[in-house]
């Protein structure tokens, strides 16, 4: 294990110095770095490195960001096949991502969302320690399988048993595939389908074992071009079978070879899998310090990336035409960057970000609906704590919120979203009176939303809403008001 110690420690002062953090989190991350091993500094979790040690989570995920942009670490967008945990592709940047996967494994495709399997992990730059897992060709079959492609935490749904132990106690047969070589394996299999995959490509084959058992070998033949397996059986009989494989491609090939029981086949449906709390791409993006960090950061502008739900909340100023007029414009101006600043303070706090500013209002977001309440609430708080410190002329704030699905787009030059859930959330906005929060009825009745206005007047009233048919629920908060 060697590393780069002057580059650790200029780039490590560079970080102590980039923010004020929580006591021993800088020296814990320097000894995971020196001392941890190879699996541990590779897709590293911000999530569950916060919660292994003791660290909040949103300074472990600005401590990893942080560490990224000086160049320890490097950032991954991970597809995952939601119903094996296998990492199907990863992406270095949001311009070049691509939410559509295909599991050769599962024998499923589909399209996935920014916050749904999208990952965003962080391995140690190979400029400050060499990992054997920055050089995938050099692992053996074993570790490329089950430790490269694979994630080690997915769980089969609603049991602490490990999907990778499940698969284990399936595989009948692992092997690379040199080019311009045949490959043999033998197995014994039973009743169902042997099914084969490439991890890498996701090419796969699948025959069916079927009829009445056989001692005597079977003779399976299978070509394998570089792009897909050909099969020489339809179906072969439970029992032993010998299997070999021709590369007729140019590169180096993979095969995991799967014996599925009947009792697997049989599902129609297949829920996925259940993984501890990780860092989904939607969540990265409603993060300010991502956005800042790395403001070239992009999705590609012929298509957005689709969004399953976020929160967007929008304030803005009562009477500023009025203020500018008595105040003048030099003034006026200095009142409103204050109380940009202190929007942008409050929603950072809450795990959120500023997306842009429009005049005198201000479009945040956030992957948590409790945050965005917690925050349009503080933000009240902190407008009357700075009137009353500041005497006239005061600000007042009007502040409308939204949650729904929404496609993440470049714009501008600036991360943005675009929608009907944009749209509702502006309109909420504007249905706000000073001092006032207005929500939509999605956003009232996400979970934990209710326990966090319980102490403040709230009223129920309909309301049309651009885009939706008839009027809608909408909940008017004044904060601390309750009788």
């Amino acid at each position: 294990m060697s590393i780069q110690e002057r580059l650790l420690e200029s780039k490590m002062t560079e970080i102590e110095q980039a923010r004020s953090w929580s006591p021993r989190v800088i020296s814990k991350f320097e000894s995971v770095i020196r001392n941890g091993d190879d699996l541990s500094l590779y897709r590293v979790n911000p999530l569950a490195f916060a919660r292994d040690r003791a660290i909040a989570e949103a300074e472990s995920i600005d401590l990893f960001l942080h560490a990224t942009r000086s160049g320890l670490f490097e950032m991954s967008w991970d597809v995952v096949c939601p119903q094996s945990g296998m990492v199907l592709d990863s992406f270095g940047a949001l311009r070049t991502l691509k939410t559509h996967y295909v599991c050769g494994l599962c024998d499923v495709s589909g399209e996935t969302d920014l916050d749904d399997f999208i990952e965003v992990t962080f391995t140690v730059s190979p400029r400050l320690r060499r990992l054997p897992f920055h050089d995938p060709d050099s692992l053996s079959v074993e570790d490329f399988h089950w430790k490269f492609r694979f994630l080690n935490d997915a769980r089969m749904p609603g049991q602490q048993v490990r999907f990778l132990d499940v698969l284990q106690g399936l595989v009948r047969g692992l092997s690379f595939l040199p080019p311009g070589s045949i490959t043999t394996l033998r197995a014994d299999i039973g009743p169902g389908a042997l099914a084969g995959v490439n991890v890498r490509t996701q090419a796969a084959f699948a025959v069916p074992v079927a009829g009445a058992p056989t001692t005597a070998p079977t003779h399976l033949r299978i070509r394998y071009d570089g792009r897909r397996f050909s099969p020489s059986l339809s179906a072969v009989p439970p029992g032993p079978v010998v299997i070999d494989v021709e590369n007729t491609g140019a590169a180096r090939g993979s095969l995991l070879l799967i014996n599925w029981p009947p009792e697997i086949l049989a599902r129609t449906v297949k829920p996925p899998l259940d993984f501890d709390p990780y860092m989904s791409g939607g969540m990265l993006l409603a993060r300010q310090t991502f956005r800042r960090l790395f403001r070239s950061e992009r999705v590609d502008e012929r298509e957005g990336l689709g969004i399953r739900q976020v929160t967007l909340l929008f304030t803005d100023l009562k009477g500023s035409t009025a203020m500018y007029e008595r105040l003048g414009d030099l003034n006026a101006y200095a009142l409103v960057r204050e109380h940009f600043a202190l929007l942008g303070a409050t929603v950072q706090e809450h795990s959120g970000a500023i997306v842009k500013t429009i005049g005198d209002a201000v479009m945040a977001v956030f992957s948590r609906p409790t945050d965005a309440v917690s925050a349009a609430l503080h933000i009240l708080g902190e407008i009357e704590r700075y009137n009353s410190e500041h005497g006239d002329p005061g600000i007042i704030l009007k502040i409308g919120a939204h949650c729904g699905p929404s496609i993440a787009v470049t714009l501008n030059d600036n991360l943005d979203y675009f929608g009907q859930t944009v749209n509702v959330a502006a309109r909420v906005q504007s249905l706000a009176d000073a001092g006032e929060i207005c929500i939509s009825e999605a956003l009232y009745s996400s979970p934990g939303v209710s326990n966090l206005l319980s102490g403040h007047a709230i009223a129920e009233f309909d309301a049309p809403l651009r885009g939706v048919e008839g009027n809608a629920c909408v909940y008017r908060v004044v904060r601390g008001r309750a009788s």
